[in-house]
């Protein structure tokens, strides 16, 4: 009988599982008739009797010749059937690669990945398959690389290698798709999210340093998504300051129309925002803190060089920052210093950065004079009064109003009224603008605004101009007729001053800040002598509290307050009849005191040494 060992040699040709197993099965079914043909004459011959010896040898050779050609049949058949799944395989891996060629992207390379083949066992109970109506990709069907019987191992054919070649494109096309499926659903589940949770800060923009030196600071809040319009009433700011509003996109912006205060937490509140697709209701916040103040003085020194002081307040942390021979005047920026020096031939206007460094020299009209110095940051403007040196009752400007760009990048222009260069008595910087208010040796009062060719407004008939308020446009001016009015520079429109509660009297000085004026105030006896003077603090709502008071042996010089109304800084010269002046081109008593009061409490702070300080917009006059 054959055993497996006997079949003839096969060609290695990969099959399927169920060609494999029909191949099989039929050469068994084959062998199995074939003993059954061959045992049955066998069993004939031994029941009978008379059969000779030569019919046994006969029927023998009969049946080893049987034998034989039953194995060749089934091996050819074997072999025809291996060579016909061979044929369907490499049919099917060429339509599969051009699948894959089709589908991969040509445009990333790849490099190959090992790919492990094997036979897998097959189930027990698993039912013949006669026929492979679709066959499986080679993904899922492993390939047979076993050598045949009786030979070595051979290399897989073509088809095969390439299929295993063209998995990675596959697998990667596999992966690609996935990983977007998985990006798309997280970016759907966070936008979800997203809308179900409502608007949230995402960013904050802000500037605390800036905000406590002038007016018109912003904070940003910029939100996770769009916002529907927002209202000032949705908004809130503690501890309380004045603001507008502006909101746009993602982006809510609050701009204070006043300075804030120094070493102070602000929180901001937007309530019940809502995104511009709808959603629930949030609230927007933030908290930030403003840096500790600090100011600028000038100590001038008959026996040395003057300085001027940047200092904290409470007067511990004093640095100088510049000094010359005669500082006449000077004025401070966020960023920067004016400063003007008095020389024989005449006055030097210098710019510099806020610790001195970096002075340059701005060029002036002619040879001659520069006092009232005063700056507009928010027009990048230095202006001054301006006299020649060489002035008669026929030749050279006296006391004309000069603008310049404190860039030092253009030439300084001359103040004109119907044409010519005018003369000016006073005149104040408009906060917050480039605009100039001036009134000439004529006491007509006019506006200019140096950002534009409007020209020169005409405002009627001034004695003096006391002060400009901040954020308001507003200025206080008393009128030829001692009246005080509170004049609308927008319009024209004016009202009386207030008078305060109680009432003080007179002021001869009017100092605006936010939430209310500084008064100083100069008690008589029944001689008309003075007695005494005062600064009364009066609120918006006329409300009067004496701040500072000084007997009739001192001298209050100047009184002015911080840019968000938080403190105020009294100019007082003490023991007046014994407090020699200076030969400045601007004369003041040499020994001058700087008192800070907290305007919040009454109470104050600290008294240092000098005047002119920087939160006043200009010097005092004595």
């Amino acid at each position: 009988m054959s055993t497996d060992d006997d079949r003839p040699e096969v060609p290695a040709v990969p099959q399927t599982r169920a060609e494999m197993r029909a191949a099989r099965e039929a050469a068994e079914q084959e062998e199995a008739e074939r003993i059954s043909r061959a045992v049955a004459p066998s069993d004939q011959s031994a029941q009978g009797d008379d059969a000779p010896d030569a019919g046994s040898d006969g029927s023998a050779a009969r049946e080893a010749a049987a034998r034989e050609e039953a194995v060749r049949r089934a091996g050819d058949r074997e072999v025809a059937e291996q060579e016909a799944a061979a044929r369907k395989m490499a049919a099917f891996e060429a339509s599969a690669r051009e699948d894959v060629a089709a589908t991969a992207v040509p445009a990333i390379p790849l490099a190959p990945e090992p790919v492990i083949v094997g036979a897998q066992p097959e189930a027990p109970d698993a039912e013949p398959e006669t026929s492979v109506a679709e066959p499986e990709p080679p993904v899922a069907e492993p390939v047979d690389v076993s050598p045949p019987l009786g030979g070595s191992r051979s290399a897989p054919e073509s088809g095969s290698a390439q299929s295993t070649r063209t998995l990675p494109s596959r697998r990667f096309v596999l992966t690609l798709v996935a990983v977007l499926g998985v990006l798309v659903l997280l970016g759907t589940g966070l936008g979800i999210l997203s809308l179900l949770q409502g608007p949230r800060v995402t960013n904050v923009q802000s500037d605390a340093a800036q905000a406590i030196e002038s007016s018109g600071s912003r904070v940003i809040l910029t939100a996770n998504q769009s916002l529907a319009a927002i209202d000032a009433s949705q908004v809130t700011v503690e501890p309380a300051a004045p603001f507008t509003v502006d909101a746009s996109g993602r982006s809510v912006g609050i701009r204070f129309t006043v300075p804030l205060d120094d070493d102070t937490e602000y929180t901001i509140r937007v309530s019940d925002v809502v995104g511009v697709g709808g959603g629930p209701k949030t609230e927007l916040s933030t908290t930030f803190t403003t840096p500790p103040a600090s100011i600028f003085l000038l100590r001038r020194d008959v026996d040395g060089d003057d300085k001027i002081f940047r200092t904290d307040l409470t007067g511990e942390k004093a640095v100088p920052v510049f000094s010359a021979d005669k500082i006449n005047d000077f004025r401070a920026t966020s960023t920067q210093l004016v400063v003007a020096v008095e020389e024989k031939e005449g006055s030097t206007l210098l710019v510099m950065n806020r610790d001195g460094s970096e002075p340059r020299e701005l060029e002036l009209p002619g040879v001659g004079n520069v006092r009232a110095v005063q700056v507009s940051e928010r027009g990048g403007l230095v202006g001054y009064s301006y006299s020649d040196r060489e002035l008669s009752d026929t030749e050279g400007r006296a006391s004309v109003l000069v603008t310049q760009s404190l860039q030092g990048d253009d030439e300084p222009q001359v103040i004109e009224v119907a044409d010519k260069e005018a003369s000016v008595f006073a005149w104040q910087f408009v906060p917050d603008s480039a605009a100039v208010l001036f009134i000439d040796f004529d006491g007509a009062l006019s506006l200019v605004d140096r950002s534009s060719d409007a020209g020169v407004q005409s405002l009627g008939l001034a004695a003096n101009i006391q002060g400009v308020s901040r954020g308001t446009y507003t200025a206080i001016v008393e009128r030829l007729d001692g009246t005080v009015v509170e004049l609308n520079l927008t319009d024209g429109s004016e009202v009386p001053l207030a008078a305060s509660d109680p009432d003080y009297g007179t002021a001869t000085t009017i100092t605006p800040f936010p939430g209310g004026t500084l008064r100083h105030v100069v008690a008589r006896d029944e001689n008309g002598i003075p007695s005494g003077q005062a600064i009364i603090r009066v609120d918006d709502d006329g409300t009067a509290e004496p701040l500072v008071e000084v007997a009739s042996t001192d001298s209050i010089l100047q009184a002015c307050a911080s840019p968000s109304g938080q403190y105020a800084a009294v100019v007082i010269a003490p023991d007046l009849a014994n407090n020699a002046y200076d030969e400045m081109l601007l004369p003041l008593p040499q020994n001058m005191e700087t008192h800070l009061i907290d305007l919040r409490t009454g109470k104050e702070l600290v008294a240092l040494t000098g005047f002119d300080v920087s939160w006043c917009q200009t010097a005092p006059q004595f």
